[in-house]
Order: structure tokens, then sequence, then C-alpha cells
């Protein structure tokens, strides 16, 4: 694993050099989401539905491993910044740590309570719930997987080495897409075929990750690993994993409130997410690397490289949001037509693209000044930010579904998505000179 000093050289070469890898990592996951909804799809709406309604709960495994990915990921950062590399490992290995810890309490809470998890969702169609908790419970151990993949595809970027992570992502996608088929429809396990594939996948990626990286990776317990930093982590890292949790939770009960639709709504929602990670495929990348490039400057108090990198990083993120946004509107029965033919959830998820396709740009602006805010050991701004707008989607929905129907739960994201991109922007054009300047590394005590 080469690590990249992201403090010198050409702002725009760096950061790109920086964002591309993790974009085409991005790019990477999409088409295995492309491949893995397309084998689910001929399987019919009720396989799609069990697993978008089991991808809650799983998302919420991650969100909640947020707390440690975000917090080692921003230590490790700034330690690089320092060069302190002595710092750097003992951050690595506390993420370690308290990652096994966190995944594993709760993939148990998946397998021992999934049933009751599935159930809370008001799926009417039994044998749809069957499978969804069938799902749910061979993805336990892939969540714990892939915390720990997270964890260090964040430190290796952290570290100025997305390419590694790139290659690492590579192999494992490449042998999750060429899984699915066999374990689905050759050996006829249907969607615990996927979970498997996934868990396979992620085993090769964790294995890659620790070889690339043993020159930092230690299970070793370190003589600096001291309660104090353990708090440093959580403290930073709590603010965007209690984000990431109710952005979940929200979304687990916007499912109820589509789920009375039918099976077709769900499956259509879950389509409508996955075409949409065509946006996140570069803002997304471009998240990472900012928090990145903004940490690693930030530890070395390069203000100027800082502001510049970010104005870079929001163009780039905003003329690509337009081109979506036009392929939304544009072509959205082309879209949807790669992952179902059944003409009720083909319509329902031509809708959601339609409407979705204007928050895009605003999406760009919150990811990335979420980069930024992240970057500089703020996380409380933009998880604040997120949390209350994130929040009124539950009452908008309830409102909205009364004039629009199901229509109204998308118009509720959109609508918020654009408050959200509005306000953090607006909140980093008036305060950033004062951030750089008077934030530190312990501000959050």
């Amino acid at each position: 694993m080469k690590k990249v000093d992201l403090t010198k050289g050409n702002v725009a070469k760096v950061l790109l050099m920086l964002a591309l890898p993790i974009m085409g990592s991005s790019l990477l996951q999409f088409t295995y989401n492309l491949v893995d909804m397309l084998w689910i799809g001929h399987l019919g709406s009720k396989s799609l539905a069990s697993i978008g309604s089991a991808s809650f709960f799983i998302n919420l495994g991650s969100a909640i491993g947020a707390l440690i990915v975000t917090g080692a990921g921003i230590k490790v950062a700034h330690g690089m910044g320092r060069k302190d590399i002595e710092d750097v490992k003992t951050y690595i290995y506390l993420g370690i740590v308290l990652t096994g810890l966190i995944s594993a309490i709760y993939a148990g809470a998946l397998i021992l309570f999934g049933k009751s998890f599935i159930t809370f969702l008001g799926l009417s169609e039994v044998d749809v719930k069957e499978m969804a908790y069938a799902y749910l419970a061979w993805s336990a151990p892939m969540l714990i997987l892939s915390n720990f993949n997270n964890l260090f595809s964040r430190i290796f970027v952290s570290l100025g080495s997305s390419k590694s992570v790139l290659k690492i992502n590579t192999v494992g996608l490449i042998l999750n897409i060429v899984l699915d088929p066999i374990f689905i429809y050759v050996f006829k396990w249907g969607v615990v075929g996927a979970a498997i594939a996934s868990i396979v996948a992620h085993l090769m990626m964790l294995m890659s990750y620790l070889i690339m990286g043993k020159a930092y990776i230690s299970f070793k317990a370190r003589s600096h690993a001291t309660y104090e930093k353990v708090s440093e982590i959580i403290h930073l890292g709590t603010p965007v994993a209690v984000q990431r949790i109710l952005f979940t939770m929200i979304n687990i009960f916007l499912a109820k409130i589509i789920a009375p639709f039918g099976a077709e709504a769900v499956a259509a929602q879950k389509i409508g997410v996955q075409i949409e990670a065509i946006t996140y495929m570069v803002t997304g990348g471009l998240n990472g690397a900012v928090a990145s490039f903004i940490g690693q400057n930030y530890g070395a108090q390069k203000q100027e490289r800082m502001r510049k990198g970010y104005q870079i990083a929001l163009m780039v993120g905003m003329v690509y949001s337009v081109v979506t946004l036009m392929i939304f509107l544009i072509f959205p029965g082309q879209l949807v037509g790669l992952f179902v033919e059944d003409w009720a959830t083909t319509e329902i998820a031509i809708a959601y693209l339609k409407v979705i396709a204007y928050s895009q740009i605003f999406n760009a602006m919150e990811m990335i000044s979420t980069g930024y805010f992240i970057g500089i050991g703020k996380p409380k701004v933009p998880s604040m930010i997120s949390m209350i707008f994130t929040s009124i989607r539950l009452p908008m929905a309830y409102v909205f579904t009364e004039h629009l129907g199901v229509d109204g739960i998308w118009w509720s994201i959109t609508i918020s998505t654009i408050l959200k991109g509005s306000v953090l922007t607006t909140i980093y054009l008036l305060r950033s000179k004062d951030l750089e300047h008077h934030v530190d590394e312990n501000s959050y005590k």
C-alpha cells in the first residue's frame, strides 16, 4: 500500500487523483448492484421487495458502524497531516477493536430478533416476509465483514491510498458478480444465495485489506491505546452515526407508509434507490476524497488548499449532478426496464426517478460540504442539519400521500434533500474562514 501526502502538489490533481479510485469503487459497487438486481428481478417483484425490506436493517448496522469508521478515519487523516505515524497506528488498532465489538452485537440481534424487525414493516404477503428474514439472517455475518471493510476503506483513503481500495473492491465485486447466478439459480438458493455470495466476497476483501495494509494494521494491543483516544473516536463518530441511524430509521418508517401500496411499491423504491446510485458514484467519491484531503491539510494547517479543494469538488459534483438530473427525466423508463418487467412496479419506479431528479444537484452540495466539515473534525454541523431536515420527511410523507398517493413519499425525500444541501452549503460560505482558523482537534471536548 502506497500512502500519499495530500498536503503538497496541485490541488485539483491531488484531489481528483484521490477521488477517482473512490468513484471507481462506487462504479464497481453500482455495477454489482445492477447485476444483483437483475438476477433477483428475474425471481419476481416479491423477491425484490423481500431484499428491499431486509436492506433497511442491514443499512442500520452499517450506520451504527459509522460511529467508529468516521471517528477513526478523521484521527488517522489528522495524524498523517502531522506525520505522527505512531498515533495513526494506534487509532487504526482501536478502530479494529471497536468495530468488531459493535458489529458482533448487532449481527447477533439481527439473527435473534430479525423476524420481529421484518414484521414491524407491516408487509402483507407472508412469503415476502419469510424471504426477507432468511436474507436478513444470512446477511448478519456479512455485515460484520462489511463493517471491517468500510473501516479499512476509510483508513486507506485517509492515508491517501484510494487506489488500493479500488483494487480490493474490484476483486470482491467481480467475485460477487460471478457467484450470484451460481448460488441463486444453479444451487437454487434464491435470495439466500445472494447473501451467501456477498459473505464470500466480503471475506476475500477483508483478507486483501489485511495483507495490503500490514504495515499499519495490527491486532496487537498498543501502549498508546488509551481511554482518551477511544473517547476521541466515539465523540467524533457519534454525530455521523446518529445522523445515519436516524436516516435509516426514518427510511424504515417510510417503508411502513409504502407497504400498504403493495409489494410493487416496495420493489419500485428498491429499484429507484439503486438507479439513483448513479449520482452517488461521483458525489460519494468526492465526499470521501474531500474528507481525507481536508483532514490532512487541516492537520498541516493549510487553509488555502482546503478552500480550493472544496471549491473544485463542489464544481465537479454539481456539473455531474446536472447530467444525472437530465438522464432521470429523459430516460426513466429505459432505466427501470433493466430491472423488472412488471408494469405496476415499472410505473411507480418511473415516477420515483422523475421526482427524485430535482434533488440531485442539492445532494451533491450536501455530500461535498459534509466531507469538508468531517475533514476539519466538525461532523456535528452536517449531522445536525441532516437530522433536522431528514426528520421532516415523515410528516411531509403523511400529508403528501393523502393528495399524491405513493408519489408524495418521493416528494418528501426530494424536498428535504433540497433543504439539506442549500443550508449546509450556506453555512460553509458564511463560516468557513472562522472554522478553519479556530477549530482544533480537541474542539469537541
